[in-house]
């Protein structure tokens, strides 16, 4: 009630999508960052398809049926070209304005093959297995193929899986929360730190926002601007 036009949190509570009212709330955030793009030819990427997988012990081979969030971003995106990419196979959703890549997030090499298969991207949604170093694997790969003005989401900083959590390795949540506060990203491998701090030319804003957009909580999603 009250919301006026067609809501994405309407839709995400009806797909069956985690981001809305039921749990995450992202949606929240997301219409206010997305409505600009809602008539427009854009391309979308979002990664990981599907709650469940091998961030959770299930095998990547497993049976896939379902794909709420692709579901509501074509009903939102009227015009877009919607992108998914997944280590499990997605491949059996046919639509025409959707295209499905399979990928193991654990390789850079896999992640630069598929992003140099698809278009640049005006949004990208990283909603994969949450692993520290699988983030920014993908953020390496895919922020410099991003368009100018196009957003860079990570959801779900808070929870890495245990069985694919490299021990020791800086969380993308301090990166991003370090850089909001100093405008430089630290992290205790040399080589991961120069790569992100190359792009720091190219990034025109980033926030970090807490669980259920609670200061008190820890951080949750994280949104970069590309410049």
């Amino acid at each position: 009630m009250g919301r006026g036009q067609k809501n994405l949190t309407d839709l995400a509570d009806r797909f069956g999508s985690d981001k809305g009212s039921t749990k995450h709330r992202y949606t929240e955030l997301y219409q206010m960052l997305f409505l600009p793009f809602r008539e427009r030819d854009i391309n979308f990427l979002e990664m990981g398809l599907l709650i469940g997988g091998p961030e959770h012990g299930i095998d990547k081979d497993r049976k896939t049926e379902d794909l709420p969030s692709i579901r509501m971003w074509l009903e939102y995106f009227a015009k877009a070209k919607i992108h998914g990419l997944d280590v499990s196979d997605f491949s059996w959703f046919e639509h025409e304005r959707f295209k499905f890549f399979r990928c193991d997030m654990d390789s850079r090499a896999n992640i630069a093959e598929a992003s140099g298969a698809m278009p640049s991207m005006d949004i990208v949604i990283d909603d994969a297995s949450h692993a520290s170093h699988h983030q920014q694997n993908a953020f390496l790969e895919l922020f410099p193929r991003l368009k100018s003005g196009g957003l860079y989401v990570v959801e779900d900083l808070r929870w890495q899986p245990k069985m694919m959590e490299k021990s020791g390795i800086t969380k993308t949540a301090d990166m991003f929360q370090g850089y909001q506060v100093d405008g430089v990203f630290t992290h205790n491998d040399p080589d991961v730190q120069d790569q992100f701090n190359a792009l720091r030319k190219d990034i025109s804003g980033c926030f970090v926002f807490q669980a259920g957009f609670n200061k008190k909580k820890r951080d949750q999603v994280a949104v970069i601007h590309k410049r």
